[in-house]
């Protein structure tokens, strides 16, 4: 006989014989809220006070058990119950829980699994403790019962990376009990392995593995050094060695206040702000939105490193690629490159070798352009120079389907111009890609003046199949990233005029947490690359906007970064000098004289002030054009595909943190010492850039 009883909108209980079943129902996720958590109080509490009941079954409605905590509560006072007291009844409740897991259990979900007696789970599910990723660690015991199960090293890489490990994963290391293939499945296999566990099997009472202090020690600062040093990853270390020190009770009880500490530190609510802003970035505006189209069989035109790194990622997501070039040569190098690609993924043990295979059955070669008719979409990935992007795209217009998508993988031209030497501009728009292309997650989606609805709506649906994050940004020149890189690299070349070095530059912003500054980035990718966008600008540069020459000096005397073994630093055997060497400084000194200016040092604090406000300032301008759809898109491209710190945000969200008249004073004197042809933001758009709060609307 069953039996129905409706604790709480988020939580239903029936009885299955002898056996509860408690679901949680919180859609989309389930995410663990205050009324989640009061409700499973009030199941657990009918488990203890009804003697017909044996066991219990605790899963999730939906398409998942439990993907997290509500974040949304994490910037406030926490309601009660919290999940530590959730967790502290069903272990105090002297029968078994089994947690029956689908979809995913991360966060506060995975720590209440940690607090039954037994896990099941399907096999794709994914489990996870990513809290530090947000800027915390676990607060509900996770630091302290997953040891006990899974050994310390491998619970500090879990916990201090934030990493996620599908259910088959998990069980090979003991955090799962039982594996089935299909959710028609979980729900018997819980309800067996609930009635046959004959009492409790507490995790928090379990002893946890010894551990070699070597090994120890080596997993300590590996996750460390991969988690750049931030405060949440020692915490998270810490917290989870305490589990090998401490009382269980007491361990919980420090767990608990370093998670209370750090949720409401400045990480956590950066980190938050940049979650939200990437869930946001992938919708489209409500007018944008419309029934996807046909997208299984994509041509990839040019197999050089791009090329390739787009061929892989479409490979990896279940799509069929015909990787197309001009000449046999150009064919067999990028066909080598795809081949070295599998041959390292399976030397490494990234993938499996049927997984390869099939993945790599998807790909075909051709020479021959009549295989465009065979396109769903088509991504152009030649040479960055518009007459040839025009050439290639007149000739995919002769032979590419009617309805077929065709995109340009330009990183700043127009669209537009491309479009419109086809006859079918609604089937055209721009996929940005960044390098390399089947590892970084952002990819711009560009909409022309007629790109269609369903044209962007597919686009975007791509990305998110690919693993990326797709954001949509106007056709104006460098789109958004490239737009603000390119007014961060402008701010930071007025600082060497005015008195900073090179090395100075770089160690400020990567002192505020950028992976390179950006002259070791101009030596990285070469200068030359730079040198010839500016070469074809001059012609439409007025002579009187300031402009430093810095860079066209160098290459100008054959320093065009590392692969000449000079440009702003110098370099041997693949290793850059300490600083700039006597020649870019006299260069340097000459660009001063020359502006008039007499040179003085710049504090570390004030460079990265003025490039910041340098970056929020182009935001603002990128909004009041319409060129960015929202101000938290702008956060979500540059720490996707730029290196800006994640921990700080974004520039936008630092740019909230300030006091808006100082922060329109900055803007002022910014202007002002860019001099003739500056175009200032209006305050009217700064306000809109700083009253943006994803997080709250999300």
């Amino acid at each position: 006989m069953q039996t129905l009883t409706t604790h709480s909108p988020l939580v239903h209980s029936r009885a299955l014989g002898h056996i509860l079943l408690i679901e949680i129902d919180n859609p989309p996720i389930n995410a663990g809220s205050a009324g989640v958590r009061e409700g499973l109080l009030r199941a657990i509490e009918q488990l203890r006070a009804d003697a017909s009941l044996h066991a219990a079954v605790l899963m999730g409605a939906g398409t998942a058990f439990m993907a997290g905590s509500d974040l949304k509560e994490f910037g406030q006072p926490l309601a009660e119950p919290q999940l530590p007291q959730v967790i502290a009844a069903i272990e105090a409740c002297e029968k078994p829980v089994v947690a029956a897991l689908h979809g995913a259990a991360l966060g506060g979900g995975l720590e209440l699994a940690l607090g039954c007696d037994a896990r099941v789970a399907v096999a794709n599910t994914q489990l996870g403790l990513p809290e530090v990723t947000l800027g915390m660690i676990p607060g509900a015991g996770g630091t302290q019962r997953l040891p006990r199960l899974v050994g310390m090293p491998r619970a500090i890489e879990m916990v201090g990376t934030g990493e996620r490990i599908t259910a088959r994963q998990a069980q090979a290391i003991g955090l799962v009990d039982a594996v089935v293939e299909s959710v028609d499945d979980l729900l018997q296999t819980a309800i067996e392995r609930a009635s046959h566990l004959g009492g409790k099997r507490r995790v928090r009472e379990m002893a946890v593995p010894t551990v070699d202090p070597q090994v120890l020690q080596a997993t300590k600062t590996a996750v460390l050094k991969a988690g750049k040093g931030r405060p949440q990853v020692q915490a998270a270390i810490d917290a989870t060695c305490m589990a090998m020190t401490e009382p269980v009770e007491q361990a919980l009880l420090r767990e608990r206040e370093v998670f209370q500490q750090l949720r409401i530190a400045p990480d956590a609510f950066a980190l938050r702000h940049q979650f939200f802003a990437e869930r946001e970035a992938v919708r489209l505006p409500s007018a944008l939105r419309a029934p996807l189209r046909q997208l299984q069989t994509v041509v990839v035109i040019g197999a050089g490193t791009m090329g390739v790194g787009i061929a892989i990622a479409l490979l990896q997501a279940g799509l069929q690629v015909l990787l197309l070039e001009q000449d046999q040569s150009a064919l067999a190098r990028g066909s080598e490159r795809l081949a070295e690609y599998y041959r390292d993924r399976l030397a490494r043990q990234k993938i499996s070798p049927a997984q390869a295979a099939e993945q790599q059955a998807c790909l075909q070669t051709s020479l021959d352009w009549q295989v465009l008719a065979q396109a769903d979409l088509v991504i152009e990935a030649v040479y960055e120079d518009l007459a040839v992007k025009q050439a290639v795209f007149q000739k995919i217009d002769a032979h590419a389907r009617a309805g077929a998508i065709l995109a340009s993988n330009t990183s700043y031209l127009d669209v537009d111009a491309i479009a419109g030497v086809t006859k079918r501009p609604e089937d055209v728009l721009g996929l940005h890609f960044f390098s390399p292309a089947h590892v970084m997650r952002l990819l711009e989606v560009v909409r022309g003046e007629h790109t269609a609805a369903d044209v962007l709506a597919t686009a975007m649906a791509l990305g998110k199949r690919l693993g990326k994050v797709p954001v949509l940004t106007g056709n104006a020149f460098g789109f958004i990233g490239n737009r603000i890189y390119n007014a961060y690299r402008q701010q930071c070349e007025f600082l060497l005029e005015e008195g900073a070095w090179p090395e100075e530059v770089d160690a400020a912003m990567t002192g505020m947490g950028m992976a390179m500054g950006p002259f070791a980035v101009a030596d990285l990718s070469g200068l030359d690359i730079a040198w010839r966008m500016r070469q074809a600008q001059a012609a439409q540069r007025d002579p009187r906007q300031r402009y430093v020459p810095i860079l066209d000096w160098l290459c100008e005397s054959g320093r065009m970064g590392q692969k000449t073994g000079a440009g702003y630093y110098q370099y041997s055997a693949g290793k850059k000098t300490a600083g700039s060497d006597a020649q870019v400084r006299a260069l340097i000194e000459r660009a001063s004289a020359q502006r008039g200016l007499v040179r003085a040092p710049i504090a570390a604090e004030q460079i990265v002030q003025r490039v910041l406000v340098a970056m929020v300032h182009e935001a603002a301008c990128l909004l009041e054009e319409g060129v960015a759809h929202r101000a938290s898109d702008i956060d979500v491209v540059l720490v996707q595909g730029y290196g800006f710190p994640r921990w700080l945000g974004g520039p936008v969200f630092w740019a909230q943190q300030q006091e808006p008249a100082r922060l329109q004073q900055w803007m002022d004197d910014l202007v002002r010492n860019q001099g003739f042809g500056a175009q200032r933001a209006s305050a009217q758009a700064v306000v809109h850039l700083l009253q943006t709060d994803v997080a709250a609307s999300a």
